[in-house]
């Protein structure tokens, strides 16, 4: 068989998207490392070896070479619809990377690196103080990163567009009000009608044990450990380190098991989502999740609509008592069912029930749109986060360390577009689910026997295998039969909690 011209083309671009997804992998293996068994002392070496890396990929994807490649091949009118997906995307990537100067990549990388580090020993010690100069030199970064997009007016459109596409801060912020008019009232009468019993979580938890129990459940979901892995780390997150290596991260707390479990159904929700992208994506500009709202979705659904439902714990709970039987004896399915359901006003996000976490997804929105906005210092934000904590959910930190030093995002990448991903996940999560369950009724009963096959073959057919094939918009009307609505999502939490708390 003769090879074309445009053949050897078509070759040389697969194998230059092979070479930016082997970029990424490399730059997401040195993060990992980062944040579970980099020594402290190394901080400064591993800020100057994320610098060059990404100075590195900056110039492979914004490589005049390449540009000709992906010219000669959006010409074609031979490629079959995946083909001419991969081509537009890249182009849309390619076209905003060379956008950003590329000594201006390093610079950003390096910062974030040594912030991070600085972050991990900030925190611990609530010294907010030491984080300012740091804070401030990431907005500056971040503000100039925008920059380079003027069509974006306002700069939290461009991230909020880098992240979720499609979505401008008006569009988000309509989204928050319906949930907060919806939620506050509802989250109110929950809390007035009297909390579950939850002593018994308080009874110290062996790590081990805990770590073990929730691999054996991730497993029964379907994540496969011969292509991951869970370690331990501050902040828990999920990453790809290549097309078939997708880890996850968790922490424990002895006396609180519930926070290691879920922070692992959670992670492995975002795991799934990255193994079941078509194996004929990967090392494409297609191969991995569409958008953060998406993915978000996926953690919550597993964390939430599957991890925290009545018929999960009818399968569980006998092993959770075997596995803990001292710290359990006495306790029944359904006290434990109903503590995992808690709704309690928190200062922290990570441990939010499903009625408040959103209040706490809108105070950081809303900081980040000040901040971008030139209308609240950094050196002022740990006093305005601890005035918007009492304005939004009648609370106050007793220092920074749950205040503004409490999550990662700020400190280990720009500000902005940061948070308002979660909130779109719990709205996505149960219009999927709702979807899935329309399209294979009776899946609870699935679920009490431990068995998650249907509903994980119905996300990895409808949303995981596509990858990015379809914008973000594409997919969810694709999979679901509408675009993004509330109601699902709405239905779900007031048909549950009114059940469990009777309001």
């Amino acid at each position: 068989m003769t090879t074309t011209r445009q053949d050897t083309q078509w070759q040389q671009l697969t194998e230059h998207w092979q070479e930016l997804a082997d970029f990424g992998g490399i730059e997401a293996l040195l993060g990992w490392d980062q944040s579970t068994f980099l020594p402290a002392g190394a901080a400064e070496d591993r800020a100057r070896q994320q610098s060059l890396l990404a100075g590195l990929r900056h110039a492979r994807a914004t490589d005049a070479g390449y540009g000709k490649l992906l010219d000669a091949a959006s010409s074609r009118s031979d490629l079959s619809p995946e083909q001419a997906r991969m081509v537009q995307v890249a182009r849309q990537d390619f076209e905003k990377a060379t956008r950003i100067p590329a000594e201006f990549v390093r610079e950003f990388s390096g910062h974030v690196g040594q912030s991070y580090s600085a972050w991990t020993e900030a925190r611990p010690a609530n010294d907010f103080g030491r984080m300012v100069p740091y804070l401030e030199k990431t907005l500056d970064l971040s503000l100039q990163a925008a920059s380079y997009f003027p069509e974006f007016g306002d700069p939290l459109d461009y991230y909020i567009n880098e992240s979720d596409e499609g979505m401008t801060a008006e569009q988000v912020g309509q989204v928050f009000a319906e949930l907060r008019a919806a939620l506050v009232p509802l989250a109110d009468a929950v809390i007035a009608a009297g909390a579950p019993r939850t002593d018994f979580l308080g009874r110290g938890f062996a790590q081990e044990r805990q770590l073990a129990f929730g691999e054996r459940v991730i497993r029964d979901y379907g994540y496969d450990f011969r292509r991951g892995r869970q370690d331990l780390t501050h902040h828990p997150f999920m990453t790809r380190l290549g097309g078939h290596d997708v880890r996850i991260t968790t922490r424990v707390k002895e006396q609180d098991p519930t926070d290691a479990l879920y922070s692992t159904l959670h992670e492995a929700g975002h795991a799934l989502y990255e193994q079941g992208v078509d194996a004929a994506f990967l090392g494409t500009p297609l191969g991995g999740g569409v958008s953060a709202g998406v993915h978000e979705s996926q953690s919550r659904l597993w964390e939430n609509l599957v991890g925290r439902s009545r018929a999960f714990w009818a399968a569980y709970f006998g092993d959770w008592r075997d596995t803990f039987p001292e710290q359990l004896a006495g306790v029944t399915e359904e006290e434990m069912y109903r503590a995992v359901n808690t709704v309690s006003r928190s200062l922290i996000r990570t441990d939010a029930d499903e009625l408040t976490y959103n209040l706490h997804v809108i105070t950081r929105f809303e900081l980040e749109r000040e901040m971008l906005a030139g209308k609240l210092a950094v050196r002022d934000l740990a006093d305005a986060w601890h005035a918007a904590y009492e304005q939004n959910l009648g609370l106050r930190a007793p220092s920074d360390v749950d205040g503004a030093l409490q999550d990662v995002h700020w400190y280990f990448g720009p500000i902005g577009g940061s948070f308002q991903g979660y909130t779109i996940g719990n709205v996505l999560s149960a219009q999927f689910y709702a979807a899935a369950e329309a399209a294979n009724p009776g899946l609870e009963a699935d679920f009490a026997r431990k068995d998650f096959s249907r509903l994980h073959g119905w996300l990895r057919e409808n949303v995981y295998r596509h990858g990015r094939r379809w914008t973000p918009g594409e997919l969810i009307e694709r999979a679901t039969g509408q675009a993004l609505t509330a109601g699902p999502y709405l239905k779900y939490l007031r048909g549950k909690y009114g059940e469990l708390y009777g309001v």
